[in-house]
C-alpha cells in the first residue's frame, strides 16, 4: 500500500465534524456597553430591580425582608406627617425617575413629590423630589452610597437619607455635601411649606419586628 493510500484509510475510519448550523450561537450575545431608560422599562420582571444611571445599568436582587420592614415603617411615618403638611406625596414602591433624561431611570425605596406633580398621574411628570431615600443592601451600597447619591445631588434632591438596617444609622446628604453626617439618634426633615418638621427617632425605626 502506498502512503497516500494509507493516509486516505486512516482519515476514513475519522468520524467527520459536525456542520455548523446558521443561526446557532454558543456563546451569548454581548451585554450593550451603554443603556438608555427605553431600554431598561424593557427587562423582564424577573425579581431583580434595574436602574440606570448615565447609562450604567444598575441589577440588585429581591431585597431582604428587614429592607421591605423599614421601607413599611418610613414610608408609614412620613404618609401620617403628610396628612397634616400636605407638601407631597410619598412613595415606597415601583416608580419610575428619570428627571427627562434618556440615559437615567431609578426607583428609590422611599421618596417624597410635590403634589402638583403627583396629580399629573404621570411618572414623566415627577421632575422634583422633595426627599429621597434609599435602604443599604449587600447588593446596593456602591450604588446608594457613589451613582444614586451623586445622581441626587446632581438633580438637586433637597435631602437624601441613607439608611443603614444593621448598624441602625443613616447617612444624611444635601446637594452640595462631601461627606454626609451621620444620624443614630433622629431624622429631620423640614420641607418648604411645611409649617413644622418631620422628626423620627431611629430607635422606633430600627426596633425589633
Amino acid at each position: 500500500m502506498t502512503v497516500v493510500a494509507r493516509i486516505a484509510a486512516i482519515f476514513a475510519r475519522v468520524a467527520p465534524l459536525p456542520r455548523a448550523r446558521r443561526g446557532v450561537h454558543h456563546m451569548g450575545m454581548a451585554a450593550p456597553a451603554y443603556y438608555t431608560a427605553e431600554m431598561v422599562r424593557q427587562m423582564p420582571d424577573d425579581g431583580n430591580k434595574y436602574e440606570l444611571v448615565h447609562g450604567e445599568l444598575l441589577v440588585t436582587p429581591a431585597p431582604r425582608l428587614w429592607h421591605q420592614v423599614l421601607g413599611q415603617r418610613l414610608g408609614a411615618a412620613l404618609g401620617e406627617y403628610l396628612k397634616h403638611e400636605p407638601v407631597g406625596h410619598v412613595f415606597a414602591t415601583r416608580s419610575d425617575i428619570s428627571w427627562g433624561l434618556d440615559d437615567v431611570l431609578v426607583e428609590p425605596d422611599v421618596f417624597v413629590a410635590p403634589l402638583d406633580q403627583v396629580r399629573t398621574l404621570d411618572w414623566a411628570q415627577i421632575r422634583h423630589l422633595l426627599l429621597a431615600v434609599e435602604i443599604l443592601s449587600p447588593s446596593s451600597i456602591r450604588y446608594d452610597r457613589f451613582a444614586k447619591r451623586r445622581l441626587y445631588q446632581e438633580q438637586g434632591v433637597p435631602l437624601y437619607w441613607i439608611l443603614d438596617g444593621d448598624a441602625h444609622s443613616a447617612e444624611v446628604w444635601r446637594p452640595d455635601d462631601r461627606f454626609p453626617t451621620i444620624e443614630r439618634g433622629r431624622l429631620v426633615w423640614h420641607p418648604v411649606g411645611a409649617a413644622a418638621p418631620f422628626t423620627l427617632e431611629l430607635e422606633e425605626l430600627f426596633k425589633p419586628i
